[in-house]
This record gives C-alpha cells, sequence and structure tokens, in this order.
C-alpha cells in the first residue's frame, strides 16, 4: 500500500513524455508503473490526458520579507508559486531588510518566514563591498550560493561590488556566485518620462555585456562558477558561448518577459512593464530562444520582483521613477508554454527549462524531475486549456502584472508538495538547505 498514485498518459519525466502511474510514498516517489498497472494505495488519482508534470523550480524569486513585507511576503509569494506550478524557490538576498549578508540576517529571515511557505524554500546569499568575511559563515547555514550587483540594485543596503571585490568575495568561499550584469558605466540616468524607448535607451545592451565580460573574467581568474542572471541582452552570448569552450564556469539564465514580450509594443506609460535590465525588441527575443534551444542559455525562472502599485508609478507612468521589476511566478509556466509551443518546442523542453534545469544549477537532485527517490513535487496540467489573465485572480500580495489581458495556453490544476495537495490553507513548505541538496551541480 503506498500513500497516492498519480496516473497519466502525459507524464514527464527525465527520459520524456510517457504514460505513467506515479507510486508516492513519505512524500518521496517510489515507484513509476505503466499507467493501468494495479497498484494499492490511499488515494489513486488518475488525470486521463492531463499531463502530470514535475514541481517548477524557480530559483530567482524577491520574497522581500521581513522589511518589505507590503511589497510581497512568503504567506502570498509561496501561494502564488503553488498555484503556477511552482513547488521550489529559491529567494534573492536583497530588498528585505535586513538583506541575507550573514548568518545572522540569514536566521532573521528564516524566522519571519517560518510557518508561511506553501511550498519549499530555499536562500540566497549576498556579496557586498566588505562582506568577504561572512560568506563562509553564510555559506555554513546553507545558502545555496551567493548573489552579486555590478550595477546600483535599487536599494540602499544593498551596493554593488566592482570586479576587484567580486573576485575578493568569490575567493573567500568555493560556491557559485550569481550576478546581476549591467555595468554602471555604460548606464545612463534617465529622463522623467512616459516613454518606454526612453528609459530602455538609458540601459543599453552595451552595459550587460560589457559586465558579462567583467564576471567571465573574475570567474577566469578565480576558477569559481559564476552564473549570468536574466540575461536580457543577445549581444552577449558570444562572450558566454566562447568562455564556456575556453573551459571558464559560466551559465546564464533568462526569464519569459524577455523571450514574450516586445519593447516595440510597450505603450508609454505603462511601468509594470518595467524591469532591469530592460526588456528588448522581437529580434533580440529570437536570438534568446536560439540560445535556449542550443543549452547556451540553460533556464528559465522568473525573476519575481514586486512592489506596490504606488512604487510603480501608475498615477504618473513615470519609467524613471517606477520600481524595476515584473511580478510573475504564478504565470511563468502558461506564458512559457504558449510562447513555446508557437515556436515548435514541446512541454518537455519547457519542463526542462523551468523544472530540471534550476534544480541543477541549485544542486536541487530531489527537485524538479519525477524520478523514484525524488520528492513527489507534481503539477497537473491541462495544455491545451486557455485563459485571459486577470490579475485579480493572481496570488501575489501587489497583483500588478504586464500580462493582463494576455489569452495564454496551459491551465494549473491540483499542484502536489512532496504528496500533499497544496491548497492554499496549510502552508506545507520546508526550508531548504545547500547541505541537504548535494553539491551543486555543473551544467
Amino acid at each position: 500500500m503506498v500513500d497516492l498514485v498519480v496516473r497519466s498518459r502525459r507524464v514527464f519525466t527525465p527520459e520524456g513524455e510517457q504514460p505513467a502511474a506515479v507510486a508516492v510514498t513519505d512524500g518521496r516517489i517510489v515507484a513509476i508503473h505503466p499507467c493501468d498497472a494495479e497498484v494499492p494505495a490511499a488515494e489513486d488519482v488518475d488525470l486521463g490526458d492531463d499531463a502530470l508534470l514535475p514541481g517548477l523550480v524557480d530559483t530567482h524569486v524577491h520574497v522581500n520579507e521581513p522589511g518589505r513585507t507590503e511589497w510581497e511576503g512568503f504567506a502570498t509569494a509561496t501561494r502564488a508559486a503553488a498555484a503556477g506550478g511552482v513547488t521550489t524557490i529559491i529567494d534573492m538576498p536583497l530588498n528585505s531588510l535586513p538583506p541575507t549578508v550573514n548568518a545572522e540576517a540569514l536566521r532573521i529571515k528564516q524566522a519571519a518566514a517560518a510557518g508561511q511557505c506553501h511550498v519549499d524554500v530555499g536562500f540566497w546569499g549576498g556579496a557586498i563591498p566588505g562582506n568577504a568575511g561572512d560568506l563562509p559563515g553564510l555559506h555554513a547555514a546553507g545558502v545555496f550560493g551567493f548573489k552579486a550587483f555590478l550595477a546600483d540594485s535599487g536599494v540602499p543596503e544593498f551596493p554593488p561590488v566592482d570586479a576587484g571585490q567580486l573576485a575578493e568575495a568569490m575567493g573567500a568561499v568555493e560556491a557559485l556566485f550569481v550576478v546581476h550584469a549591467e555595468d554602471p558605466e555604460h548606464l545612463r540616468d534617465a529622463a522623467s518620462s512616459a516613454a518606454y524607448t526612453d528609459f530602455l535607451d538609458s540601459r543599453p545592451a552595451g552595459a550587460e555585456h560589457a559586465a558579462v565580460a567583467t564576471a567571465i573574467a573574475v570567474a577566469r581568474e578565480t576558477g569559481r562558477r559564476v552564473h549570468i542572471l536574466h540575461l536580457s541582452a543577445a549581444s552577449a552570448l558570444p562572450l558566454i558561448a566562447q568562455a564556456r569552450i575556453d573551459g571558464v564556469r559560466v551559465t546564464a539564465e533568462t526569464c519569459p518577459h524577455y523571450l514574450t514580450l516586445d519593447a516595440g509594443e510597450i505603450p508609454d506609460g505603462a511601468t509594470e512593464f518595467k524591469c532591469c535590465p530592460p526588456i528588448r525588441d522581437a529580434a533580440n527575443a529570437d536570438q534568446l530562444w536560439a540560445a535556449l534551444a542550443d543549452g547556451l542559455i540553460t533556464c528559465v525562472v522568473s525573476d519575481h520582483s514586486p512592489c506596490t502599485p504606488e512604487l510603480k508609478r501608475r498615477d504618473t507612468g513615470d519609467f524613471a521613477a517606477a520600481w524595476g521589476g515584473i511580478a510573475s511566478v504564478q504565470l511563468g509556466l502558461p506564458v512559457m508554454w504558449t510562447a513555446a509551443r508557437e515556436r515548435g518546442h514541446t512541454l518537455s523542453d519547457v519542463v526542462k527549462w523551468m523544472a530540471h534545469r534550476p534544480a541543477d544549477l541549485a544542486g536541487l537532485r530531489q527537485k524538479g524531475r519525477i524520478a523514484v527517490g525524488a520528492d513527489a513535487d507534481l503539477v497537473a496540467f491541462r495544455p491545451d486549456a486557455e485563459f485571459t489573465v486577470d490579475a485579480r485572480a493572481l496570488h501575489h500580495r501587489n497583483p500588478l502584472t504586464p500580462y493582463a489581458g494576455r489569452v495564454v495556453k496551459g491551465v494549473v490544476g491540483t499542484t502536489w508538495l512532496r504528496g500533499s495537495r497544496v491548497t492554499g490553507d496549510a502552508p506545507g513548505g520546508r526550508f531548504l538547505r545547500r547541505e541537504t541538496a548535494g553539491a551543486t551541480k555543473e551544467m
């Protein structure tokens, strides 16, 4: 007798799509049987032709609690994640107060999150000027690696590092470093304007290109792993490709908004589209898709970065004054699936980009896959169903989204976390530590 069996004629395993019955005991997948196998179970769920996916892993989420909980909090962010088929998030170290730049700050954040999480949660640490000595202790406390900014982060308590400070941080601890790659020398102060093109011009592709080159140079010098966050500028792709050929340990991610939104279609004053680095044009997105298809970009994550409506300056539409961030953790799967299928990609591709590979990036070997021994994080998904995005139906604390009114395909049904249905009522998420996740995997 097992606790749960979930059957589907479309189960997405690391080996591909297949009919199967997934058996679960004590929160783990204990067997994968033929779809029609007789398996004694306390609960037997037959999804028919609906897909069964592994829970997605989102390694780039800004929860902001404590300190800026009015922007977002663990209860709302993780409820939204589960509603979008995401069963694991890794929280970024900034926008909370204090930022996660030492072990004590991590304890404060975990205390704030305790008992609120509807999905499993891990944490990144932060590398800022002067805290290299704190990084080994923070790493030992269980963070998955360290985030650094090469340009202004937008909050004063998390200042950027230069190349020398990044090298000092990398030299202090053997860990994965994830880098916001924009070069401040190439950025321009945006004038007050409701025109998206004025904001876009202030953050040119050259800023990303130069910062990616800096991050690669430091990784080459120190021998450490570096991961380029939320890559927007396709012009930086050849740098990453050559560095990988040279043996530099560098990977890159991108986000649904860079793949599916077009700068040429952003209306004036629509500050819900503002993020940093910025959304660029459709030709640039085509190149990002090509890099994703050939594996040069390894994964797709949300960079869920919400704020209050007031900080988005919808009243004035001033892109220069608005907070830069897109709240999308609940919508990434349908947004990506809608665009991917139009480009000839399969649902297996989307699972690889949004579940398998983000889990591998963080060393989460028990997450992001339907396989014996993995956590039973599962998602029932109707890939052919469609809906119109209604911001009022989102679980984010401040449901402002650039996808409002968009028709997308793919509806998340039941989400299971370690074999238990996520209902949004009783939080069942756990904290994840680097030690329990296993060593991070090279990609």
